[in-house]
């Protein structure tokens, strides 16, 4: 598998993806075909409203199924380590506190992978135009982050 494709996770992001596969294969999955039954047994099946809502439940079950089946397959996802001391340059499961330039304002990031990334919460993705500048770069560097109106940071630290 192509690295670009490979999925980055925490321990804790790669324990939350298998259990939301448990859940919908033990759980949903259940309902979702208890929902059919009962959808089934109301008759005519060509105008049946909750039966047309219930199949489309269950393709969406399925997909994302397949999705994290997909992802969850050994060689498809890497954990990266959130507990590594020193690092000394800015890397996948970083938290770093960088400084914007143009605003003076200072800001906390954890770099994760995509499955796991939450910018409301600091979280964000190793795919983001932020951390693809700031990945590999040092405390003291300051790097400009290509988008459409570029903008430079100063990284402040690196745990």
């Amino acid at each position: 598998m192509a690295e670009e494709n490979k999925i980055y996770v925490t321990e804790e992001g790669l324990k939350k993806l298998q259990d939301e596969y448990d859940n919908l294969v033990h759980v949903v999955r259940e309902e979702v075909k208890a929902e059919l039954a009962e959808a089934r047994s109301q008759g005519d099946l060509s105008e049946n409203a909750d039966y047309d809502a219930a199949r489309e439940k269950q393709a969406e079950v399925e997909h994302r199924i397949q999705e994290l089946e997909n992802m969850l397959q050994v060689g498809h996802y890497e954990i990266i380590s959130t507990q590594k001391k020193g690092k000394k340059n800015v890397q996948i499961g970083s938290t770093v506190t960088l400084k914007f330039m143009d605003t003076e304002e200072e800001a906390q990031y954890h770099i994760v992978g995509s499955t796991e990334a939450d910018p409301l919460n600091g979280k964000v993705s190793n795919e983001t135009p932020l951390a693809q500048a700031i990945l590999g770069s040092k405390t003291g560097d300051v790097v400009t982050v290509e988008v459409a109106k570029p903008y430079k940071v100063t990284i402040l630290n690196i745990k």
